[in-house]
């Protein structure tokens, strides 16, 4: 997962993601909030930029939308519920902005699927734009510190439960090493769902998996990590 300090993916991102036709291909997003008040900041911002579809996450076209964005101050019962509902939803990517988050709580609305977060006194336009594009494009988002914070957490658990059995977090299952080494090889999404016989959605589930479960920032950086740990 990355840093959410500069503003260039977004703009780099938004550059590529165009049609045929020369025109911006846009992202469908759906926001959900029980505050109305969170929900209609959260639209009214990207409601502006050309490169996002909004779609009401209380139509049938929710369900298919590229992206949801769940839009919360804490991470509650009922939070977890609509996190574990999207999460079986194999149409849609979630992103969480959050008032407050700890190392904890990180890590269970992680374990529900959520692929990136943002803080909400830094969901400005840009950065929001930059959250719903890397979620798009397969990849995680974390703030540094809560990244720190995620990283002490699972190496605790590591020394705590998974040590003393002789279990790694680290290991890989065969479908991912392949991936993996299809990646270290220059193959794009769609030539290693060529070679694999999987399709491209797949192929950016397994990956981004991977990225999440090895705390990484993108795929290079777990084509390195694995090469370095001998995993591949």
């Amino acid at each position: 997962m990355s840093d959410t300090t500069s503003h260039e993916p977004a703009q780099a991102e938004a550059a590529h993601r165009t049609s045929r036709a020369g025109r911006p291909d846009r992202v469908t997003v759906a926001v959900y909030a029980a505050d109305p008040v969170l929900r209609v900041g959260i639209v009214h911002q990207l409601r502006q930029r050309p490169e996002v579809d909004l779609v009401d996450d209380a139509d049938a076209d929710a369900d298919r939308a590229e992206v949801s964005l769940v839009v919360v101050d804490t991470v509650g019962d009922d939070v977890v519920a609509l996190l574990h509902r999207l999460r079986h939803n194999n149409a849609t990517r979630t992103g969480l902005v959050i008032g407050t988050l700890g190392a904890g709580a990180l890590q269970r609305v992680i374990e529900c699927g959520v692929a990136a977060v943002l803080r909400r006194a830094e969901a400005e336009q840009d950065r929001l734009l930059s959250l719903v594009l890397a979620i798009a494009n397969g990849e995680g988002v974390l703030p540094g510190d809560l990244l720190g914070k995620l990283l002490s957490h699972v190496g605790n658990l590591q020394r705590s439960v998974l040590d003393p059995g002789g279990l790694s977090l680290s290991t890989l299952t065969t479908r991912e090493a392949d991936m993996l080494r299809l990646v270290s090889e220059g193959l794009d999404t769609a030539e290693i769902a060529r070679k694999t016989a999987y399709s491209e959605r797949t192929v950016k589930n397994v990956l981004h998996e991977i990225i999440t479960r090895l705390q990484l920032r993108n795929r290079a950086h777990a084509v390195g990590y694995a090469l370095r740990n001998g995993l591949i």
